[in-house]
């Protein structure tokens, strides 16, 4: 017969208990986990808040030893001297202006390229993506003077098209779609086969909508590169009125002396658009750079 009669009470199950140890020697790992991540939080945020306090400081507190850590009074007039020392708005729109051709433009380019190195078979597909990783090795200032006669000679100088222009294709941006493409299941091609699709159908309605993280990636990067790219602007752009803000904000530091609360008033001017715009993406951009695959 089977034995009903209750456990004796002087007896515990050791499962709590044991529970109980295995939650207690895990929780000072997760302190001291915690107690680090802070630490490099605060080491990575100090160099904006100490820009922020610039910016609201006074050339005497700024270049003072030892340097002012809290202004005896916020200064916000350094932000309304940006837009009397430099023409803003004009350079905000050359930059915004920029960097959305680069990025519409170079998300279709190379979402196309990538899907043809990933998917069609054609000869020589090894060799060409042979030679477009091999641009990543070459520095771009070798690429300058080639451009400026083109940019030149198409008569594209001081010009949001002419400071646009090389940077439409980006093999970085090709190989990370090729990567997305090569991870996505071969079945969806087929079903859009069997449901009469030709290829660029296939690619237009199928591949392409799926690959949202992997274009909000390159999307993001693009966007970073081009608004604080330097050297080619500058060298293509001589009007200050037509300059992006990259190089307006360069021409703020003087030979002799430089209005520091100014420039980094200017600074967080021209940052924050990114700043907001990765803040809004950054989950995309982490979701992309994971489904990208860096495989295959």
């Amino acid at each position: 017969m089977t034995d009903l009669s209750p456990a004796p009470t002087g007896t515990r199950d050791p499962a709590p208990r044991a529970a109980r140890r295995r939650g207690g020697s895990r929780q000072p790992r997760n302190t001291d986990a915690y107690l680090v991540l802070t630490l490099g939080g605060l080491i990575m945020i100090f160099p904006f808040v100490w820009q922020l306090i610039m910016s609201l400081s006074t050339q005497a507190e700024v270049t003072s030893v030892p340097p002012t850590l809290v202004p005896e009074r916020l200064n916000w007039g350094n932000y309304v001297d940006v837009f009397d020392l430099m023409p803003f708005a004009s350079q905000f729109t050359v930059s915004a202006t920029v960097t959305v051709l680069r990025v519409v433009v170079q998300m279709l380019l190379c979402a196309m390229a990538g899907y043809a190195f990933a998917r069609m078979r054609f000869r020589g597909r090894g060799i060409l993506f042979a030679l477009l990783l091999s641009i990543l090795m070459v520095p771009n200032q070798i690429y300058l003077i080639p451009q400026y006669s083109i940019i030149q000679n198409m008569g594209l100088l001081n010009t949001a098209l002419g400071i646009a222009m090389p940077g439409l294709f980006s093999a970085f941006g090709t190989f990370l779609l090729r990567q997305h493409f090569i991870s996505m299941p071969a079945s969806l091609e087929e079903a859009a086969r069997l449901d009469g699709a030709n290829q660029w159908q296939t690619f237009w309605r199928v591949m392409l909508p799926l690959s949202g993280p992997a274009l909000a990636s390159v999307a993001i990067l693009t966007t970073i590169a081009s608004w604080n790219d330097l050297l080619w602007p500058l060298v293509v752009s001589t009007y200050e009125e037509r300059m992006p803000l990259a190089v307006g904000l360069a021409t703020l530091q003087g030979q002799h002396m430089t209005n520091y609360p100014v420039m980094m008033a200017a600074s967080l001017l021209a940052m924050a658009p990114i700043l907001l715009l990765f803040l809004a993406l950054q989950r995309r951009v982490v979701e992309g750079l994971a489904h990208s695959g860096m495989k295959g």
